[in-house]
């Protein structure tokens, strides 16, 4: 949403439904800012409270705005009001809270000089150092894994409990237990708010990428079953990538890699759902309707990945979806080459779900009888028996093997598993008519 210029103001500013969507665009996009400003000057330990002064900005805007009109600087107004609303907590509570600051672990009397330290932190040269100070603190070791991404979800893309748990298929209740024993966490260990050493920089940065990694996969394939494609979630993960790119200590090649990764997934978006919100398989998308320019975004990361001489899995990822985005028609795909990278992904990265996708690179290229003899041999096969992936495909191959009976009998396996609207109904399809379009 563009924001209100000033000369709109005065029309728009009893609006309450204007007011509303711009709140809601601000918080969105601004409360990450807020957070990791105002952590930097409260300390992790005080995340909570931070979180709280955010929201409370918010809803004063929300009470505010359409009787006052809409300030020239809405994003300001709202660091000033969360501004103030901390200096009161601090004065109110300086000897009942404790307050860490992140370099000398105290925060001086809230006078006129503390005001004024706090002025000059809503500085646009100092907001995305912190905003990766947050990332990094988000992506402690301490941390499990699922309470990292939860945690950059809420802190850093300014998503509500509620649009969390949705996200992900799960519980209010329990997102807010998550958020709460990782606040828990940080009170406890009082965490520095600061870049990593040198000496762990590398392994902390890895743990960030894996969670933007993870957050941007949620998005294109969403859980939620009412939507395949989260876009907000996807936009979000290209934004904390695309920060990290940009700073010196981060800009290595895995970053870039993940970057040209979600680049080329990102072009096909409006060509994965039909208008009725069924799936469209690939090689039925309209390939004109690729977004070209996000493609070329991803050939230029993929450059700036190729120096050093390390290859992570988000190069070999990057290159597989490079394959299908370059290919000119869907028959002239070079599955061989894309077979190559599933090995190397294989070999260098095993996971049962990069097996899964070498099965259907192998199906491509050898056939669907060498790609169930693939699925027979991957270790660990027993994590898949509940992805509805994995029947998916072997309902696939089956047909492929005229095995109708066996085929039916695995898509309908796949049919429960999955919690996906769109993909129910593209299982069903595979079921009620016998046809048996590719995965």
């Amino acid at each position: 949403m563009e924001l209100l210029q000033p000369r709109e103001q005065k029309r728009h500013s009893l609006n309450r439904h204007n007011v509303d969507k711009l709140v809601d665009h601000l918080f969105r996009h601004e409360a990450g800012k807020m957070v990791s400003v105002l952590t930097r000057t409260f300390g992790t330990d005080n995340l909570g409270l931070v979180e709280d002064v955010v929201q409370d900005a918010l809803l004063q805007a929300a009470q505010v705005w359409p009787v006052r009109g809409i300030p020239d600087n809405p994003s300001a107004w709202l660091y000033r009001a969360a501004r103030n609303k901390a200096i009161d907590i601090l004065r109110r509570d300086a000897k009942s809270v404790h307050f860490t600051g992140p370099e000398d672990n105290s925060i001086p009397d809230p006078g006129a000089s503390f005001q004024e330290r706090l002025e000059e932190t809503w500085d646009e040269d100092l907001i995305k150092d912190d905003m990766l100070k947050m990332m990094f603190a988000c992506c402690h070791p301490g941390i499990p894994e699922e309470n990292q991404v939860t945690l950059i979800l809420k802190t850093l893309c300014g998503f509500s409990t509620r649009e969390i748990a949705r996200a992900f298929v799960t519980s209010e209740d329990t997102i807010s237990k998550r958020l709460y024993r990782t606040k828990q966490f940080f009170r406890e260990n009082k965490i520095n708010f600061a870049l990593p050493p040198s000496t762990e920089l590398e392994t902390r940065t890895d743990a960030v990428l894996n969670s933007i990694y993870l957050l941007f996969n949620e998005g294109y394939n969403s859980t939620d079953s009412d939507t395949l494609i989260r876009e907000d979630l996807m936009e979000e993960a290209m934004l904390l990538c695309k920060m990290l790119g940009e700073n010196p200590l981060t800009e290595i090649p895995d970053t870039f890699a993940l970057m040209a990764l979600m680049c080329f997934h990102s072009s096909r978006n409006s060509t994965r759902v039909s208008p009725a919100g069924d799936i469209v398989l690939l090689q039925y998308q309209d390939r004109s309707k690729w977004n070209s320019e996000l493609i070329a975004l991803g050939n230029d990361y993929m450059a700036k990945a190729a120096s050093g001489d390390s290859v992570s899995r988000y190069h070999i990822e990057a290159a597989i979806a490079f394959e299908h985005c370059t290919a000119k028609t869907y028959e002239t795909t070079n599955w061989e080459r894309i077979l190559e990278l599933y090995e190397w992904l294989c070999r260098d990265y095993p996971s049962p779900v990069y097996s899964l996708n070498r099965a259907v690179a192998v199906m491509r290229v050898l056939g669907p009888a060498e790609a169930l003899s693939a699925l027979g041999t991957i270790p660990d096969k027993k994590r898949l028996d509940a992805y509805y992936l994995y029947h998916s495909l072997l309902g696939e191959i089956y047909s492929r093997l005229g095995k109708t009976g066996q085929a039916d009998i695995e898509f309908e396996t796949a049919l429960r598993l999955t919690r996906s609207d769109s993909e129910k109904r593209l299982l069903s399809g595979k079921i009620t008519r016998k046809g048996h379009d590719s995965a």
